[in-house]
Formats: structure tokens, C-alpha cells, sequence
């Protein structure tokens, strides 16, 4: 059942790649890589970032999508969580440096205050650069998590954990993986 979901999944994503504006790192055309990016608005609370930037309503970020469906296939054969986990963050590690060049030559690379994500895959962000940030909007919190559920089942996860916003500023991002 779940190949026959994930196999659906693949048939569609074309398509949702298409109307929702994501674009891969350009740096990265080959399509190896589980990011895919847009900008976006944030429309929540101001947060303050441990660098001292502060994210307010209207701030201009790079909006992260991991490639769901390709990293769903590349865990398909791995049974453990944490060889899962270990998995994900060294293919969101190796995409950074090139995250980290996108926005640096992007044309409103002046405006744009920072990354934001949204996931339950929280673990090891921080080493990464990240700061979680809790969804304060508890009905935006369930609707995230519902629509995460798919992936949570397809990726056959027994990880059930709250979604949460990923921070990083321009600052970091640019220090840490220098271009």
C-alpha cells in the first residue's frame, strides 16, 4: 500500500512543484539534493534569533521544502530511526553550502532576513545552524501536523512529534557556510 501511495505521491509532485512556486537551489540543477526553496512572507510572531536578528510579520525569508518524496525513496531501506535521522541530516548538511550561495547571489539577497522551515525533524538542527521555534498558533500547529501525517506514515516513522518553525538568519547562514 505504502508504494502504491509513494508511487501516487511521484505521479503528483510535478505538479505541486509547478503551482507552489519551489525552485531548486540553483547551485544545485542536478536535482541531487532534498531542498527545494521559495520565498516567502512570514506571517507569524517576531522572533528574536540568538545572533540578535529579529524576524517580524512581513520579513522576507527563503522558505526550506525538503523533497519529500525523494528522501522518502532514499529511506526506504532503512529500517532504523536514528540511521533515518542520521540519514537526513547529512543530506540537509551537504545542501547548505549551496543554500548558503543562493541567497548570497539571489537578486533580493539584501532583503531577505533568513531561512524558515517547518518539520518535526527537529533533532540536530541546532548543530546545523537552525534554532526551533515553537508554532505559538495551536490550530496552525494541528494543521501542520496533519499534514505531515502522510509523510510520517509513508516514511514509516514511529516519531510523533510536534512541528515546529526552523530558524536561520542571513548572518548565520552566510558564516557557517561561507560561499
Amino acid at each position: 500500500m505504502k508504494n502504491y501511495l509513494l508511487g501516487a505521491w511521484n505521479a503528483i509532485d510535478p505538479i505541486y512543484y509547478g503551482i507552489s512556486r519551489l525552485h531548486y537551489v540553483p547551485d544545485q540543477e542536478d536535482n541531487n539534493t532534498l531542498f527545494r526553496v521559495r520565498l516567502t512572507r512570514y506571517k507569524g510572531y517576531s522572533v528574536v534569533l540568538s545572533d540578535g536578528t529579529v524576524i517580524s510579520k512581513d520579513d522576507l525569508l527563503i522558505k526550506l521544502h525538503l523533497h519529500n518524496v525523494r528522501m522518502i525513496s532514499e529511506l526506504a531501506a532503512v529500517e532504523s530511526d536514528i540511521k533515518k535521522a542520521v540519514l537526513i541530516y547529512h543530506r540537509v548538511r551537504d545542501g547548505l553550502p549551496g543554500l548558503a550561495k543562493f541567497l548570497a547571489s539571489h537578486d533580493r539577497g539584501n532583503e531577505i532576513k533568513g531561512v524558515i522551515g517547518i518539520t518535526t525533524l527537529c533533532r540536530g538542527a541546532e548543530r546545523l545552524g537552525f534554532e526551533k521555534v515553537t508554532i505559538r498558533s495551536r490550530p496552525y500547529s494541528l494543521y501542520k501536523k496533519m499534514t505531515l501525517l502522510p509523510i510520517k506514515h509513508i516514511a514509516n516513522t514511529k516519531l510523533d512529534l510536534d512541528p515546529a518553525y526552523l530558524f536561520m538568519s542571513k548572518q548565520q547562514l552566510l558564516s557557517k557556510y561561507p560561499t
